[in-house]
């Protein structure tokens, strides 16, 4: 499935509202064999479906069908993989897939990181910044403007709760990018201190955006 400004990252929930024809059929077949297909981004800016090369592998943990055909559904993310060869177009898009290994890393370095992350997440709650935690709408398969009800302490404490370097990357981005381009920036990055360098730049250049408003 090709969506704009979605990222379906590892472990995160994704809602979704299926609506298209090909889409309803691609659904029936998931549920009928392994309960699984990927999410990738529209390609900025292209105005033919095209896939952004990395992508969500997700498993349907719920899904709920409407008399008028429709269905919403949640799709729990699995692992990052890169979309290879196009098997099929049509009804809908069929690709081969590889999973995208993590490699090792160091992990007295990638712990002081994730330290530095969630010292800027507490800067970010002081500067009054929101955390958007974007998730896909209802109507026509982009993201709500809505978001759910997180509030940041329970995201901190949901935070120190993992031990998954890897993981506290992932649900960070999830919860706090607000921009399309940074999320699947952070998808597409398979290394974990290289992931965490990056989100930790995305904060930094958040926060003093906030800073330089607020001195104005």
């Amino acid at each position: 499935m090709t969506l704009p400004n979605a990222t379906l990252f590892p472990q995160a929930l994704l809602p979704l509202y299926i609506f298209e024809p090909r889409y309803r059929q691609m659904l029936a077949d998931a549920l009928h064999s392994n309960r699984m297909f990927s999410v990738a981004m529209q390609k900025p800016g292209s105005t033919r479906e095209a896939p952004s090369p990395v992508a969500g592998l997700g498993l349907i943990r719920v899904s709920v069908g409407h008399r008028d055909g429709t269905s919403h559904l949640v799709l729990q993310g699995l692992a990052r993989v890169e979309l290879e060869q196009t098997v099929r177009y049509k009804p809908y898009r069929i690709q081969r897939i590889r999973p995208l290994q993590t490699p090792p890393c160091d992990n007295v370095t990638v712990d002081a990181l994730v330290a530095k992350v969630r010292e800027l997440l507490e800067e970010r709650i002081q500067l009054g910044l929101p955390f958007p935690f974007p998730v896909m709408g209802s109507e026509k398969g982009e993201n709500d403007s809505k978001p759910p009800a997180f509030s940041p302490k329970e995201i901190l404490n949901y935070l120190d709760s993992i031990t998954d370097p890897e993981q506290a990357a992932d649900l960070v981005s999830c919860a706090v990018l607000p921009g399309a381009a940074e999320r699947q920036s952070i998808l597409e990055t398979v290394d974990v201190e290289a992931r965490l360098r990056r989100l930790i730049h995305f904060l930094l250049a958040e926060i003093r955006d906030k800073r330089k408003g607020q001195a104005q």
